[in-house]
């Protein structure tokens, strides 16, 4: 009677799963084309299988990681013992054809069976330290389905006690009556179950063969009539979000932003089609890709627990964020309901407007999120949306967008004094007029902040003087540069930056003429990342390079000597990474280095490196207000402070402007320099 109805159960069982994965599979292939995902198949497939299977990415939480590897290893090694299982209801004894009592494979499957138990013991006491200790917000699980995950981690810790259980009275059942690595984990429950007679134990393995098939079926049934429980599906899900990720190699998912895709096809902003989507503005302009990464999403909270957003009290958590689209694209697809608005009233719409706009674009989520979820690019996919058909955003951004038409610069300062800095330098700078000279090596593009403003400036000033020290030939191209596009395309505001960016990249042809290859130095990360690689999906490439890395090379060459200040005027020094040059360009170590030249100690803050905390400035954020919640330049301030350093280098405009004001609103001594600023003071003892 147990077979019968574990089989039935079972026929239940695979028959809703696969109906629901199917259709899952049909609610997801209804989204937008996205023809970016199909090349590079062989890499693909290589890092997807690096990914998964060296958890690269779940190691970042180290005990969590390693206990999670094991459960999902037992997901599927221990297959076997569930095949076991079936045929153990008809006959107690029965084994795996072929592999039998092979010792290699039954003591696998204990240790793995062992690992699996451990390893999910070890994750519900982090689930539970974490909701004990860190209430509400402070909780990386605050908002997912915590019921769910519960159901999860129960039914693997009952298969993990039923398959040592089964094993025990297999061992029993056999007679054993000595340890061997038959049952080298198994061998207490030998001992235990050897005092129970031939009946019973036969009875006994029947029993608990059909709880185990019992909970395993129970589990696809319940996964599979919840389409939304990303807890469950991320264990099939998550190997093709892997492999279809924004880049083919270990590369995470940022830097330049995707090029507008409607119905397929990159939209041509001269001659748009009528029926082109710009952006998304309901379920049904999201891409394939978006809505695998949405059903994928395991609700670990590990992005929300590294978001400024989230951690300044602002409503916007990526984790609640893909959980909202999530659970309304499956609501709508396939409905007359997926054309509803995406974006809008926080009572009315799956997300707000406040939700939308208090992202930074720093890319914490997209670096944290272990199966490679694109935060940043569905954020920014909305934004277009709002700004190029709802014409709805925050009011401050109106005023940017026409600053940078107007005047080619967010701030609105005039054109003409765009190299007035220049006149401050007591060495001479080329300024480029028509093709650069064959003498001068690189470009130096000084961009918007570092010709404007005054802080800024000083960084300019400084990176010019040291190369003119070192005796690299550089040029600058005077009132010809305008801005690269990075505030209006994080804004959303794809076109006002596609004007931007031709303009520049035209200027950028006629001033390198034929040359093969095109070197520029950049003091803005913002600028590096959307000349450098934006500007690369128009088919246009240079040799981009931060200041901090053509500064160390100088160095390091010997070109650049710098002095060590004596032990009675060393300063306590910690440097903050900007986002745009740490994740989203994974440049870390120059810096440091350059500063480790010039003889000053680095005390580095907590949140260093791929977890630095963004300064707030990203995304357009520079020129909006920020009205909710607390500032997240003074909570990095914090921060710097708390290490005691006197002074904070940075190696960003943006950053520097933040950090600054930060200082000032914490009435704080510390100085805030660029690490150009750093290494010139440094080189100068030498004079």
């Amino acid at each position: 009677m147990l077979a019968f109805i574990a089989y039935l159960l079972t026929a239940i069982a695979v028959g809703i799963f696969s109906l629901r994965a199917f259709t899952l599979y049909k609610k997801i292939s209804a989204g937008q084309p996205d023809k970016t995902r199909s090349g590079n198949k062989a890499l693909r497939f290589k890092n997807m299988l690096r990914e998964v299977f060296t958890h690269t990415k779940m190691l970042n939480f180290t005990v969590t990681g390693v206990a999670h590897w094991f459960v999902m290893i037992g997901f599927f090694a221990l297959l076997g013992t569930l095949i076991t299982a079936y045929g153990q209801l008809i006959n107690p004894s029965w084994v795996l054809p072929v592999i039998g009592h092979f010792v290699g494979y039954e003591f696998f499957a204990e240790l793995i069976a062992a690992l699996t138990g451990v390893g999910i013991v070890t994750l519900i006491g982090i689930r539970q330290a974490t909701r004990i200790f860190r209430k509400n917000r402070a909780s990386r699980f605050y908002g997912s389905g915590n019921f769910k995950a519960y159901y999860v981690e129960a039914t693997i810790l009952v298969i993990v006690f039923c398959v040592i259980a089964l094993r025990g009275l297999e061992g029993a059942l056999a007679d054993v009556n000595s340890w061997s690595f038959h049952f080298a984990i198994s061998y207490p429950a030998v001992v235990f179950f050897s005092n129970y007679s031939v009946t019973q134990i036969e009875n006994l393995i029947q029993i608990i063969a059909f709880i185990k098939i019992t909970t395993s079926m129970v589990w696809f049934i319940v996964v599979g009539l919840n389409l939304n429980m990303g807890i469950a599906w991320h264990r099939f899900l998550a190997f093709f979000n892997i492999y279809f990720k924004k880049y083919p190699n270990e590369q995470n998912a940022l830097g330049a932003l995707p090029p507008m895709i409607s119905h397929g096809h990159e939209i041509n902003f001269e001659d748009p089609k009528e029926d082109d989507v710009f952006g998304i503005g309901t379920t049904a302009d999201i891409s394939w890709k978006g809505l695998l990464d949405m059903a994928t999403c395991t609700e670990c909270g590990r992005c929300q627990s590294q978001c400024p957003a989230w951690h300044t009290e602002k409503p916007l958590s990526p984790k609640l964020l893909i959980m909202a689209m999530r659970d309304h694209a499956l609501a709508k697809i396939g409905t007359d309901k997926a054309q509803d608005k995406l974006v809008g009233s926080a009572h009315e719409n799956a997300i707000s407007l406040d939700v939308l706009w208090s992202c930074t674009t720093c890319g914490a989520c997209v670096e944290e999120c272990p199966v490679d979820i694109e935060h940043v690019d569905h954020i920014v996919n909305m934004r277009r949306f709002q700004v190029l058909v709802e014409s709805e955003f925050p009011t401050e951004l109106g005023n940017t967008f026409r600053n940078l038409e107007k005047a080619g610069n967010p701030w609105g300062a005039n054109r003409a004094d765009r190299d007035a800095w220049i006149k401050e330098v007591d060495f001479p700078i080329t300024v480029i007029e028509s093709v650069i000279p064959d003498d001068v090596e690189y470009l130096f593009w000084v961009g918007c902040a570092g010709a404007y403003e005054e802080r800024a400036k000083k960084t300019t000033k400084a990176v010019a003087e040291l190369l003119y020290m070192s005796g690299v030939k550089f040029g600058v191209l005077g009132k010809k540069e305008t801005c690269t596009g990075d505030p209006a395309r994080r804004s959303g505001n794809e076109f006002l930056y596609q004007i931007l960016s031709r303009e520049n990249i035209e200027t950028l042809q006629e001033t390198f003429g034929t040359r093969g290859v095109k070197k520029v130095v950049v003091t803005c990360p913002h600028c590096f990342t959307t000349i450098g690689r934006d500007y690369k999906q128009q088919g246009f490439e240079l040799q981009m390079v931060h200041h901090t890395q053509l500064l160390n090379q100088l160095v390091k060459e010997g070109r650049l000597k710098p002095i060590a200040p004596a032990a009675s005027d060393a300063k306590k020094l910690t440097y903050h990474d900007p986002c745009y040059l740490g994740r989203h360009n994974q440049i870390y170590e120059p810096p440091r280095e350059l500063l480790e030249s010039a003889g000053v100690e680095v005390s580095e803050m907590p949140r260093n490196q791929e977890r630095s905390f963004c300064c707030g400035a990203g995304g357009g954020r520079m020129w909006m207000e920020e009205k909710i919640g607390s500032r997240i330049n003074l909570n990095r301030v914090d921060e710097a402070i708390a290490t005691g350093a006197e002074e904070v280098a940075v190696g960003c405009p943006f950053c520097r402007v933040m950090i600054s004001d930060g200082m000032v609103a914490k009435e704080s001594s510390v100085e805030v320099l660029d690490v150009a600023q750093i290494m010139l003071r440094s080189v100068k003892r030498s004079g």
